[in-house]
């Protein structure tokens, strides 16, 4: 009998998509609308994304162009842009709100390192609970009787590799991350 290790599969698979997520939103110098993800507006009386009030465009590598669907939503879109302390410059027109990103100094990008290491090591956290769950539910199941020894150690060290692979995945986003930053 083979272990189920399609939960665990499932479970790496979220903790690398919240590392993405979370690296995308370490501002780099760079304009990119992932940052605004997390930045919700209070509008129509509920809190919604700006993505679903507006179109958000990459207009040069230092700025973001949101232009709202409906004009009345600009200034709220603003004051949650303001409210929201992402360290960006806004600043409204006719035709939409611009977002400016400032230059990163090498004080702030070292800062910048240090945060994105730490939301890996975050990360590896939630990797290494996953790891202990499944581990006990190996041992449980041999104590059941359910799996010989031989087949325990087998399991554990598939296991293992499934841990180390999401690792060796986790680094290159750092990395990606890391020469983003310093670029």
């Amino acid at each position: 009998m083979a272990y189920d290790f399609k939960p665990f599969d499932a479970r790496i698979k979220e903790i690398e998509e919240h590392l993405g997520r979370e690296l995308s939103g370490i501002r780099t110098g760079r304009a990119t609308h992932a940052i605004l993800d997390g930045v919700l507006v209070e509008v129509y009386g509920t809190r919604m994304p700006i993505n679903q009030l507006a179109s958000v465009n990459v207009e040069d590598s230092r700025t973001l162009r949101i232009a709202p669907w409906n004009t009345g939503d600009m200034k709220d879109i603003e004051r949650a842009l303001v409210s929201a302390n992402l360290g960006l410059s806004v600043g409204s027109d006719e035709k939409g709100i611009r977002v400016f990103f400032p230059e990163l100094t090498g004080e702030r990008r070292e800062m910048l390192i240090k945060l994105a290491g730490e939301r890996l090591e975050e990360s590896r956290k939630s990797l290494r609970g996953a790891r202990d769950d499944v581990q006990s539910d190996i041992e449980k199941r041999e104590k059941d009787k359910e799996y010989g020894e031989d087949d325990k150690f087998r399991f554990k060290d598939e296991m293992q590799k499934r841990v180390d692979m999401c690792n060796g995945r986790m680094d290159e986003h750092l990395a990606k991350k890391e020469k983003e930053i310093s670029t």
